[in-house]
């Protein structure tokens, strides 16, 4: 579940209480069937109602210099725009968007609103039982313990001037081409469970995770004794595990469950790019406009964490669609904490040792006994 049960409720409690004080005037998605909403943004129309909502509350305390078209209005310019990465002829004129607004304006408007909701609909695990809930279905789905959650950058790509010289090489990835980069943590669900702001795209990814509020709580054991998945990109760390570089037969199997799980966020940044195809270009790079494309991309998380609890379909998967980012370890290898290096290797020979497999097998043997070949089994010993 994107967020918790009691958060949902307050929520549905906050939106039913507003609806009754202000009551909406007719909608004008009302003129469009599912189908066409579904292919307009890419959700539901429950689920693009809800939204509508959530934004309508908010807006009450956003101000502006300028007089700005009715939420709906703005709201359904923003969702085409995530929707497409372009802004849909049907859709501004349904929305009465004319040449006097600023379409841009309106949808960086839309994004800082949505994106300050992701304290409501980005939930990490906070309490106990929250925690052990989380690492429970992780341990089910691949086998590993005491696991959160997956750790991994999303790089996303931007337009750079290569007269700004200075600036352009920063946004070079590893990959080779220009882009803004974000740290994300998902659970074994797919929901998204921390979203950083956005940096340069040369940035190294153990980089993101010292410099990110998130990873400083974990490293303080702020959230306890538990796992992230990360990739090579990242340290082997009390709370990062990586996969095993040069692997015996059981740390094969450790590394093949580590994939498994590794996988569930290029699944998820997969997806969110699919339904969201403003994320696959996010325009040019500017001096101080960061901040606007880490609004757009936390505005889509949100989304995509509201469609999940929809139940909104999924589109279809490219297969041509970009890989994980493999990740960039710095030049000079840093040094392997012992301790962390310590416990990963008794995680292994616990959970994925070869002995402690055979062993799981004869037991499982002895339990498809009958009762008549127990005791004759007893009796032969």
């Amino acid at each position: 579940m994107a967020f918790a049960v009691p958060v949902w409720l307050a929520v549905q409690q906050e939106l039913s209480r507003h609806s009754e004080e202000d009551p909406a005037e007719p909608s004008c998605l009302e003129d469009f069937d599912d189908e066409t909403l579904f292919q307009l943004f890419h959700l539901t129309r429950p689920c693009i109602a809800f939204i509508m909502d959530a934004i309508r509350i908010r807006m009450k305390t956003v101000t502006s210099r300028k007089p700005l078209p009715s939420v709906e209005a703005m709201v359904m310019v923003a969702l085409n725009y995530y929707a497409h990465g372009v802004f849909t002829p049907v859709v501004l004129q349904k929305a009465g968007v004319n040449q006097s607004v600023s379409i841009t304006s309106t949808t960086s408007t839309v994004s800082g609103v949505i994106a300050g909701m992701s304290d409501v609909f980005i939930s990490f695990p906070l309490t106990v039982d929250a925690r052990n809930r989380t690492a429970g279905k992780v341990e089910q789905f691949c086998g590993i313990p005491s696991v959160l959650g997956v750790v991994a950058p999303a790089h996303f790509k931007i337009r750079a001037s290569p007269y700004e010289r200075d600036s352009f090489k920063s946004f070079i990835n590893a990959l080779g081409y220009t882009s803004v980069v974000s740290q994300f943590i998902c659970d074994s669900e797919g929901n998204i469970l921390s979203v950083e702001k956005c940096c340069v795209g040369s940035t190294f990814e153990q980089d993101l995770w010292d410099l990110s509020f998130k990873g400083r709580e974990v490293e303080e054991e702020l959230h306890g004794p538990f796992w992230f998945i990360g990739g090579k990109g990242y340290s082997l760390t009390k709370h990062i595990l990586t996969p095993v570089s040069q692997p015996n037969d059981s740390e094969l199997s450790f590394n093949d469950a580590h994939a498994k799980i590794h996988n569930v966020m290029r699944q998820t940044l997969g997806s969110m790019k699919r339904r969201f195809k403003c994320l696959m270009q996010l325009g040019f790079a500017e001096e101080g406009s960061l901040n606007k494309k880490s609004n757009i991309i936390k505005a889509c998380s949100v989304l995509h964490n509201i469609a999940k609890k929809f139940s909104v379909p999924p589109l279809p998967e490219d297969v041509n669609f970009e890989p994980l980012y493999p990740g960039k370890p710095h030049s000079t290898a840093a040094e392997i904490n012992p301790e962390a290096l310590q416990a990963r290797k008794e995680l292994i020979e616990r959970n994925f040792s070869v002995l402690t497999s055979k062993q799981d097998l004869k037991d499982g043997d002895a339990n498809k006994l009958s009762p008549t070949d127990s005791n004759t089994a007893q009796e032969d010993m």
